[in-house]
C-alpha cells in the first residue's frame, strides 16, 4: 500500500512539474516576444527602463521555472533525493518572489488611475523631444494605440511649457491620424491635424483604448498566475512527500 502511494505521488509530482515546466515555457516565449515584436509595443518597452527591465526579469523567470520543471520531473521520475530538495528550494524562493509582487501589485494599484497618469503627462510631457524618455515612450503609445492623451486632445491645452506656434493648436502630431500606426506610418493631413481639424485627429483618449486593449489579458494573467501559484504549492507539497517517502 505504501508503495502504491509513493508511486502515485511519484507521478503526480510529475504531472505538475509538467505544467510548471509548460509554464515556464510559456513565459519565456513572452519576455522574447516582448523584446523582438516588431509590431511597435517593443519601441514603448524600450524607451520605459523600469518597462524594459520587467521585460528582462520575465524571460529570466520563464528560464528558471523552465529549468525547475525540468528538474522536478527528472527528480520525481528518478527518485532523486538531491533534486527534490533543490527543487523543493528554489520553487519556494519563486512562490514567496511571486506572491511579494502581487502584494505589492495589489497595494500600488491606486497608483495606476486616470487621474494619475494625466497628472503626469501634464507636468512631464514635451512634446516632441524624442530624447525625453517619458516624452517619447507616450508619442509611442498615442501613435501605435492611435489614441490622444489620457483622456483624449483636451489634455494638452492646459500644458504651459509646450511651445507651438500660433497657427497650430496644443495637440502634439503624434496624435494626428497615419495611414499606418508606426513611426514610419504617413500622416492623412498633418497640418490639418495641427491647425485643429478633428477629423485628421486621435480623439479617444490613450487610457480607455489600453484599457479596453488589455482589459481580458489581465483578467487572463490574473488567473494564470493564480494557477501558476497554486501548482507551485502543490508542487512543494508533493516533493517533499516523495522526498520523505523515498528510503
Amino acid at each position: 500500500m505504501e508503495g502504491d502511494c509513493l508511486s502515485c505521488m511519484k507521478y503526480l509530482m510529475f504531472l505538475f512539474n509538467f505544467f510548471i515546466f509548460l509554464g515556464g515555457a510559456c513565459l519565456l516565449g513572452l519576455g522574447i516576444w516582448v523584446i523582438v515584436d516588431p509590431t511597435g509595443f517593443r519601441e514603448i518597452v524600450a524607451a520605459n527602463p523600469l518597462l524594459f527591465t520587467g521585460a528582462y526579469i520575465m524571460l529570466a523567470m520563464g528560464a528558471m521555472l523552465f529549468l525547475l520543471g525540468f528538474l522536478g520531473c527528472c527528480g520525481a521520475i528518478r527518485e532523486n533525493k538531491c533534486l527534490l530538495l533543490f527543487f523543493f528550494m528554489f520553487i519556494l524562493l519563486i512562490f514567496l518572489a511571486e506572491l511579494s509582487a502581487a502584494i505589492l501589485a495589489f497595494i500600488f494599484r491606486e497608483n495606476l488611475t486616470r487621474e494619475f497618469f494625466t497628472k503626469e503627462l501634464k507636468k512631464h510631457y514635451q512634446r516632441n523631444n524624442d530624447t525625453d524618455v517619458f516624452s517619447s515612450t507616450w508619442n509611442s503609445v498615442m501613435i501605435t494605440f492611435a489614441c490622444c492623451g489620457v483622456n483624449g486632445p483636451e489634455d494638452f491645452e492646459d500644458i504651459r511649457h509646450l511651445s507651438y506656434s500660433s497657427l497650430e493648436k496644443a495637440i502634439p502630431e503624434a496624435c494626428c491620424q497615419r495611414e499606418l500606426q508606426s513611426r514610419e506610418g504617413m500622416f492623412v493631413n498633418k497640418e490639418a491635424c495641427l491647425e485643429g481639424i478633428e477629423r485628421f485627429q486621435n480623439r479617444q483618449g490613450c487610457y480607455t483604448v489600453i484599457l479596453n486593449s488589455f482589459e481580458t489579458y489581465v483578467y487572463l494573467a490574473g488567473a494564470l498566475a493564480i494557477g501558476v501559484l497554486a501548482i507551485e504549492l502543490f508542487a512543494m507539497i508533493f516533493a517533499m512527500c516523495l522526498f520523505r517517502g523515498i528510503q
